[in-house]
């Protein structure tokens, strides 16, 4: 079997994927048209054609825009059931997605509603699709700690729902510290923690997660490669980087998909993983993240096994479903090496 096949077909789990992020064009003009709201995009095409950025605010810009027309529950389990179905479709038997409450309460969407939809769709898409899931809240960096404090206060109700809590948007001038206080409720509340940091900003702003805000894995982290002592302590700690290489091409983090740093995070013995981020923004779901690396950087099969297998060591699930996941996988990697 050959490589991009084995990655292909392999169970995985994907950490880092934004649900409003996987927005296709074609169901955003269908909700909008179901609810009567005007998008500034005379067709899909016209969408497609304004996915050239140059940088992270410039995609945030249209990001929120493609966001609006999410109004009712059921636009929110349409978006959610529309990525099950292609993560099902890549072999993804796990996944643990980030939402944006602030994203919609700011225009009067109710959080229930956002919620709602979302964790109706993760459970049908364990009983229809056999994908375990977490959910991951969010807070945007780029609003105040006064406003994060506020929605963790509307979130009390829904904490049933809720595995964890994150930290994405604006990184620059945004710095994790500005956020201390309400990741140490959350901690306190029992739930997991991760933050964006290290992909625009510098490897302080990774410290400062791990330090301020007791983060225990890194959404993205490229940059943590310029400082060694970074590096040591995440290796020596097991701390999983949530890597998203299409994503890092599409926002010039990186200039050609052979710059990207994988094989040295992986090198460094880093708990490297792939996934896709903003997948109908940036070119692609998780497999066609994995098919960029393998054809760029010519990985091994070695190292193919490693970052599958890393996307369930750096997983939240419990004990057993992980062990259970890993067996899967060593069954199908055992299985592929006799494949022709």
């Amino acid at each position: 079997m050959n490589l991009i096949n084995l990655a292909t077909h392999a169970p995985k789990a994907e950490l880092h994927l934004h649900i409003e992020g996987s927005f296709e064009p074609e169901l955003m003009f269908e909700i909008a048209q179901r609810n009567q709201v005007k998008l500034p995009f005379a067709s899909v095409e016209e969408i497609r054609a304004a996915y050239d950025f140059s940088n992270l605010q410039e995609f945030l810009d249209i990001y929120y825009q493609g966001m609006s027309v999410l109004l009712v529950e059921r636009d929110f389990y349409d978006l959610t059931w529309a990525y099950l179905q292609r993560a099902a479709a890549d072999n993804v038997i796990h996944c643990e997605i980030f939402f944006d409450p602030q994203g919609h309460t700011e225009r009067g969407v109710a959080f229930a509603h956002a919620i709602g939809g979302i964790s109706r769709a993760l459970a049908d898409g364990q009983i229809r699709l056999g994908i375990s899931s977490k959910l991951i809240m969010c807070f945007l960096r780029h609003l105040s700690e006064e406003e994060a404090l506020a929605t963790w206060e509307e979130a009390q109700p829904f904490l049933s729902l809720i595995d964890g809590v994150g930290l994405d948007s604006s990184e620059l001038g945004h710095p994790p510290s500005k956020f201390a206080n309400v990741f140490a409720k959350a901690k306190q509340a029992g739930l997991h923690l991760v933050a964006h940091a290290g992909e625009e900003g510098p490897p302080e702003y990774v410290w400062e997660a791990l330090d301020d805000l007791q983060v225990t894995r890194i959404d993205h982290g490229n940059r943590a490669l310029e400082d060694e002592a970074l590096v040591a302590r995440m290796a020596s700690e097991n701390t999983c980087l949530t890597v998203c290489p299409l994503s890092n091409l599409k926002l010039c983090v990186i200039e050609r998909i052979e710059d990207h740093p994988i094989r040295d995070m992986l090198n460094a013995g880093l708990l490297a993983m792939i996934n896709s981020d903003d997948p109908s923004y940036f070119g692609g779901y998780v497999n066609a993240n994995y098919h960029a690396v393998i054809n760029a950087l010519d990985l091994t099969r070695s190292e193919i096994e490693t970052l599958l297998r890393n996307s369930f060591i750096g997983s939240f699930m419990d004990d057993s479903d992980k062990a259970e996941a890993l067996a899967k996988l060593d069954a199908y990697v055992t299985q592929a090496r006799f494949a022709k």
